[in-house]
C-alpha cells in the first residue's frame, strides 16, 4: 500500500476526507472506500459497479484500452495458440503451467472424475424433453452438493483442489447429459480413452456401439474456445459467483449461481444471438438493410457481436478465433450461406466509419457463435459450452476468495427512491 491519499471536500460543510491509493502490480489505481460511509455518513452511487473494484485478486488481467487479456500473467494469445485448456486449467487453479508429467497426471485425474453418480438420471428424467439444457446443468451442478455435501466445509488446499477438480471433470458430463435428455437421446457415457475436449463432442454427438469421426481441428477449435472463456476478470457471472461464495454457501451452489447469471442473453448467450440474427439476415444481398438499420438512431435493430464492455480497441480474443475459423472453414470446405453473411457483415463493420469511429469491433461472441455452429453444436449448447470454459475461472477465484482474511459478506448498499414514511400516526 502506498501512503498516497485521494481527498474529498464535501461543499456542503467544507470538511475534508482522505481516503488511501491501493496499487495494483498493473493496471488503474483504487481508491479504498471501505470507510466512506463511517467517516461520511454517504454511500456512493455506482450503477453497474463500473468505476468499483470488489476484491482484491490475482488471477486475471484485462486492459479494456490496449486490448489485453491475461491469466495468471500469461498473455492470452500465448495461452490459446500454444497451450491447451487444460494447461490453463490448472494455471488458474494452480498458478503455474503444469510441467509434461503434471499435466498428464491431471489429465488422468479428470478423467477418472468425468463419471457422475447414476442416481442423478433420476434428476434428468424429471425434466420435460423440451427444457432447455442450461436449467438441466445448473440443477444438476446444484444436487451434485448432495452427494459430495462434505465439501462444504474443506481443512485444507488439498481438499480445495480435489473439490475443484470434481467440478471440472464433471461439468462436460453434466452437460452432455443435459443436452441428450433434452432431446429424448440415449446418453454416452465418458471415454477413458479420450481427452478432454474430444471426450465432450463424442457425448454430444455419439450413439452407442457408433464411431464418431472427429478431426483435429474441429477439437482444437473446441479447446481453444474453452481456453478464452477460461476466466474474464469480474464479470457479472463471475460476480455472482463470488457474492454466493462471501455466504460461505456450498462451493457447488456458488458454481450454480454463476451458470444461472451467464444463462443470460447479455452474457453467456450473446453468441447465440449473433448466430440467431444471421440466420435472421438470411442472405449476403440483405447485409446492407441491417447493416442501415444499424446505423439509424430512431432503429432499436442493434448489430449483434460488435463492441466490448471492456475492450474500446479489440477483443484478443476476437483475433484468435478469427484465425481459427479460417482454419477450420478451410479443412471442413465450409461454403455456408450463414459464413457468407458473417464474412460480409465483418467486411462492412471494419471498413466503416460508423462502426470504426465508434470501436464496434467484431467481439468474441461474434465469431465463437460461428464456429461452434461450424462444429455442429446446436445453438441451444452454446452458453453450456461456456460454463465449461468459464468452470475452472470461478473455481479459482472461489477459492481465491476462501484462502484471504476477514471475508465480508457481499452486501452493497442503495439509494433510495421510494415513498417517505407513511405510517399512520395514532
Amino acid at each position: 500500500m502506498s501512503n498516497k491519499t485521494v481527498t474529498v471536500i464535501d461543499n456542503r460543510t467544507n470538511q475534508k476526507y482522505d481516503f488511501p491509493i491501493l496499487e495494483p502490480t498493473m493496471g488503474a489505481d483504487v481508491v479504498d472506500i471501505s470507510t466512506f460511509y463511517q467517516k461520511t455518513g454517504m454511500f456512493t452511487f455506482d450503477r453497474g459497479f463500473t468505476s468499483t473494484a470488489s476484491c482484491r485478486s490475482a488471477i486475471t488481467y484485462i486492459d479494456g484500452s490496449k486490448g489485453k487479456l491475461m491469466y495468471r500473467g500469461y498473455d492470452i494469445s500465448y495461452l490459446a495458440t500454444k497451450k491447451t485448456f487444460l494447461d490453463t486449467a490448472y494455471l488458474l487453479l494452480n498458478g503455474e503451467l503444469p510441467s509434461k508429467e503434471r499435466l498428464e497426471a491431471y489429465c488422468k485425474e479428470l478423467k477418472k472424475r468425468s463419471f457422475i453418480h447414476e442416481g442423478m438420471k433420476k434428476l434428468f428424467d424429471a425434466f420435460p424433453d423440451n427444457a432447455h439444457p442450461m436449467a438441466i446443468l445448473s440443477a444438476g451442478v446444484s444436487a451434485l452438493s448432495t452427494f459430495y455435501f462434505d465439501h462444504l466445509d474443506m481443512d485444507s488446499p488439498d481438499e480445495a483442489l480435489e473439490m475443484a477438480n470434481r467440478i471440472i471433470a464433471k461439468i462436460p458430463t453434466i452437460a452432455a447429459f443435459s443436452y441428450r435428455y433434452s432431446q429424448g437421446l440415449p446418453v454416452i457415457y465418458p471415454d477413458l480413452n479420450k481427452g478432454f475436449v474430444e471426450n465432450f463432442l463424442y457425448m454430444l454427438r455419439g450413439y452407442p456401439h457408433h464411431y464418431i469421426e472427429l478431426k483435429p481441428i474441429e477439437i482444437k477449435a473446441l479447446d481453444t474456445i474453452l481456453t478464452l472463456h477460461a476466466d474474464h476478470e469480474q464479470n457479472a457471472s463471475t460476480t455472482a459467483v463470488r457474492v454466493v461464495a462471501s455466504t460461505r454457501a456450498h462451493p457447488y451452489a456458488c458454481i450454480s449461481s454463476g451458470i444461472n447469471a451467464l444463462w443470460g442473453r447479455a452474457h453467456g448467450g450473446a453468441n447465440e444471438s449473433v448466430v440467431r440474427q444471421l440466420e435472421m439476415i438470411g442472405r449476403v444481398e440483405n447485409v446492407e438493410k441491417y447493416i442501415a438499420k444499424a446505423k439509424d438512431p430512431n432503429d432499436p435493430f442493434r448489430l449483434m457481436g460488435f463492441g466490448h464492455r471492456v475492450y474500446k480497441n479489440f477483443d484478443p480474443r476476437a483475433t484468435i478465433l478469427k484465425n481459427i475459423q479460417k482454419e477450420l472453414s478451410e479443412e471442413l470446405n465450409l461454403d455456408s450461406e450463414l459464413m457468407a453473411v458473417a464474412k460480409k457483415i465483418e467486411e462492412i463493420a471494419l471498413n466503416d466509419e460508423y462502426f470504426v469511429s465508434r470501436k464496434l469491433y467484431p467481439n468474441i461472441d461474434f465469431y465463437s457463435g460461428i464456429i461452434l455452429r461450424a462444429l455442429k453444436i446446436p445453438k441451444e449448447m452454446f452458453a453450456v459450452i461456456f460454463v465449461i470454459g468459464r468452470t475452472p475461472g470461478w473455481i479459482s477465484q472461489w477459492i481465491e476468495l476462501r484462502n484471504q482474511d476477514n471475508i465480508k459478506i457481499a452486501r452493497p448498499r442503495q439509494l433510495y427512491i421510494g415513498p417517505k414514511d407513511r405510517t399512520p400516526k395514532e
